[in-house]
């Protein structure tokens, strides 16, 4: 018996069928899935592909269903294809793409900025009995009693002078002060405040300092150097971080090509994307971000062009992956696997373990298969470097 199809109400790009699927078909499917789960699955007190069919039913029975859906799905749509004789969106074209990728260059300054941000956070702050300036941490009690309203209740607050924290008027109340002191006075609220009901609004401001610290960093030597990390000198730090930094520009290079290519391709293959899949795209990542009920339109209407840029891209990728036969294996998981526990110095049953209670066993196959993709584009077309 074979799977039937009932056509539905369609618009546009869009398809709509009705799939009914025997339940011996079904039945065949997950049995598909239980036996590929038990040839590759590892259970502790079982040899990897050892553990008996029952163990592996109870353990995954929720994954070998789904990945049987999954394939009864995958199998309808192309029967349908095929049968009904429709064109999906054409093969994309790939070739000739012209991408330039920047040369890595990671420049004194650079180095020098990272090796400040180290320091920095390896300040100390000490107390001082002094009037505060930029840079100064202050704890302070403001009060703050807008026209007309009863005198308002201080309320504690560190801050970070110059750092952003307070409007530009309290924190020159708070600089006119030494510690123990007070002051009050009216202060006018920025016309850019992020409140607008509060915008160019004069308060009367009471300030009371309690204390002041200033930073003091250490001086960048070899002890400093020492106290980083395991780094002999501040030439062997310096080398660490240059490589870090190197490392982390070839990343965002990488990335940058990627995103050219993929824009090309979308360019030179243009194609609807069905207004469905956009909507649950965001109605997903409304849920997953938790966005608040009454903000969800405003969500959508921003996030749309992202959604729709994203079901190109992923589109893209598998429509080649499936056509080059790029689809990451159990070989490239295992592989992949067996390299995060060596970096790790884990056992890569225990990462595998790890990866499947955590969900992300399809997100790392996801990674391999965009790997083999972008390589294979970089295989064949052009990508000039920048002087």
């Amino acid at each position: 018996m074979k799977i039937e199809f009932t056509p539905r109400a369609s618009e546009g790009v869009e398809r709509h069928i009705q799939v009914s699927v025997p339940a011996e078909v079904v039945k065949e499917a997950e049995d598909k899935a239980a036996r590929r789960y038990a040839s590759t699955v590892r259970l502790p007190g079982f040899r990897p592909g050892k553990a008996p069919a029952t163990v592996v039913r109870k353990k995954f029975g929720e994954a070998i269903r789904q990945e049987a859906l999954e394939s009864l799905v995958r199998e309808a749509y192309q029967e349908f294809v095929e049968k009904e004789s429709i064109k999906v969106a054409a093969q994309p074209h790939v070739h000739d793409l012209k991408i330039q990728r920047p040369a890595l260059a990671v420049t004194d300054d650079q180095l020098s900025q990272q090796l400040e941000q180290i320091r920095d956070e390896k300040a100390t702050w000490t107390p001082v009995e002094e009037k505060p300036k930029p840079g100064d941490m202050v704890n302070v009690q403001i009060a703050t009693t807008a026209p007309g309203a009863e005198p308002a209740e201080g309320k504690s607050y560190p801050l970070v002078l110059g750092a952003g924290q307070a409007i530009a008027g309290i924190e020159e109340l708070i600089m006119e002060l030494t510690p123990g002191g007070t002051v009050e006075r009216g202060v006018k609220w920025p016309e850019d405040f992020p409140d607008e009901a509060q915008r160019a609004q004069t308060k009367t401001v009471r300030v009371t300092l309690n204390e002041v610290k200033r930073k003091s960093v250490p001086p960048m030597d070899d002890a400093f150097a020492r106290e980083v990390g395991d780094f002999e000198s501040l030439d062997a730090l310096k080398t660490a971080v240059r490589t870090d930094l190197e490392r982390h520009a070839e990343h965002e290079i990488e990335a940058g090509v990627r995103q050219q290519l993929i824009d090309q391709i979308i360019s030179a293959n243009a194609f609807d994307v069905p207004k469905s899949w956009v909507q649950q795209f965001v109605e997903n990542y409304a849920e997953a971000y938790q966005v608040p009920a009454d903000q969800r339109e405003q969500f959508a209407g921003e996030f749309r062009t992202m959604a729709e840029r994203q079901i190109r891209r992923d589109l893209v990728i598998e429509t080649i992956a499936e056509k080059e036969g790029l689809t990451a294996t159990e070989k490239d998981l295992d592989d992949r696997i067996a390299e995060q526990a060596e970096k790790r110095g884990a056992n890569p049953g225990q990462v595998y373990a790890q990866l499947e209670k955590s969900g992300r066993l399809k997100e790392m196959e996801r990674s391999i298969t965009e790997d083999k993709v972008f390589k294979w584009l970089l295989d064949r077309n052009d990508v000039l470097t920048n002087a």
